[in-house]
């Protein structure tokens, strides 16, 4: 592993620890592994993803301890989730904040945040009818990621 590799593997370990402790939770083992795993994602994992991740040289996490982690991550504002095309829930450590949007790529079903959604987000406020108040927008755009674009 370079060591560019490891200083940022430590800095998501150091930043884990500071957001589990700063959400007043007690620290434990398996929230850690968890929102490491998370922090240093590209884009939002499945639980299946995140499970071979969590796992991967280390000790195994019970299906049912991650799924509470998960929920708890959420519930904490510390992670947010998207359902993807398939209804399988993908989870990112980018906590949606007011406009947030997603891009999902249709050739690796991967699923990106998409963090300035907010010209957007006030655009289709001002579509509604007279009368009506938009309480939350979800907008998912569908295309191919630079990755998959790329020949």
């Amino acid at each position: 592993m370079s060591a560019l590799m490891q200083q940022g593997a430590g800095w998501r370990e150091s930043r884990a620890r500071e957001l589990i402790r700063g959400s007043g939770a007690r620290l434990t083992v398996a929230r850690l592994r968890v929102l490491v795993e998370l922090l240093g994602a590209e884009s939002a994992l499945t639980h299946v993803e995140l499970q071979k991740r969590v796992e991967d040289g280390a000790e195994p996490i019970d299906r049912v301890t991650l799924y509470r982690v998960l929920e708890w991550l959420e519930e904490t504002g510390l992670a947010h989730r998207v359902a993807g095309p398939d209804r399988v829930f993908h989870f990112s450590a980018r906590p949606a904040h007011g406009s947030h949007g997603h891009f999902r790529c249709v050739c690796c079903s991967r699923i990106y945040c998409i963090e300035e959604a907010g010209a957007l987000a006030r655009r289709a406020r001002a579509l509604l009818p007279a009368g009506f108040s938009g309480d939350g927008i979800e907008v998912t755009v569908s295309g191919r990621c630079a990755r998959c674009a790329s020949p």
